[in-house]
């Protein structure tokens, strides 16, 4: 059972299957790459919807969580060890339910980290350049009479289209056939610069018919179908 002298924020979200995984979080790209993986490996989960429009990501229960104030973090009551374990940072996330379902990256070392390596890819590079074109393009900042940093961040972003698109030129998925938490991490931000960003032309992104392949693919998954709109909006 978890502790709320412990974890403070199961006060503002109580849990109803307190042995269930706790899922905090908004079907944002870095939301939905955990509530995508949670449903891909069949592990049992509960999911909250944080909302911000009354800013609950930055309540004193959320931040004992994550104190960087951000979606998505989980708690696990069966962490290492069989204790509770707390974690946020999609990416950290993703790494730990792999593990801890034996599923989605390869179980040797080499396999492994050139998986960890594209998953950076994406952490380090795909969601903050695709992010900065969402704030040019479709947010405040198209606004702006200087075009410059829309135009540096769209070219960046073709970039790191183009080497995605040249890695899926030969394989299915990221690291081959075998679909990894490389694409559960990259794929939404994918959509979401072509979809919610309405970025597709700024983007040229029918010149890149792998990615948009391979896009196709995983959005047809049914788990992904399904993670894609988890949390619920409330």
């Amino acid at each position: 059972m978890l502790d709320s002298s412990v974890y403070p924020i199961i006060k503002r979200w109580p849990a109803r299957y307190p042995q269930r995984i706790q899922l905090y979080s908004v079907p944002t790209p870095n939301g939905v790459k955990v509530s995508i993986m949670l449903e891909e490996t069949g592990l049992a989960y509960e999911p909250h919807f944080v909302r911000f429009d009354s800013q609950e990501q930055m309540s004193p229960e959320f931040l004992s969580l994550n104190p960087n104030n951000k979606i998505p973090a989980i708690i696990d009551p069966q962490g290492p060890g069989g204790a509770p374990f707390a974690l946020f940072e999609s990416g950290a996330i993703l790494l730990y339910l792999a593990d801890k379902a034996g599923r989605f990256i390869p179980s040797d070392a080499a396999g492994r980290y050139h998986t960890i390596q594209w998953l950076m890819f994406q952490i380090g590079g795909i969601g903050p350049m695709f992010g900065q074109v969402g704030f040019f393009h479709k947010f405040a900042g198209r606004e702006y009479e200087d075009k410059r940093p829309r135009d540096r961040y769209v070219a960046e972003s073709q970039r790191l289209l183009r080497v995605l698109d040249e890695r899926l030129a030969t394989r299915s998925w990221i690291m081959g056939e075998a679909y990894t938490i490389a694409d559960i991490a990259t794929f939404p931000w994918v959509r979401n610069l072509v979809g919610y960003y309405d970025a597709a032309e700024i983007v040229g992104i029918k010149h890149y018919r792998h990615v948009t392949r391979a896009l196709a693919t995983f959005v047809a998954r049914p788990a992904v179908a399904r993670g894609l709109e988890i949390p619920a909006r409330t």
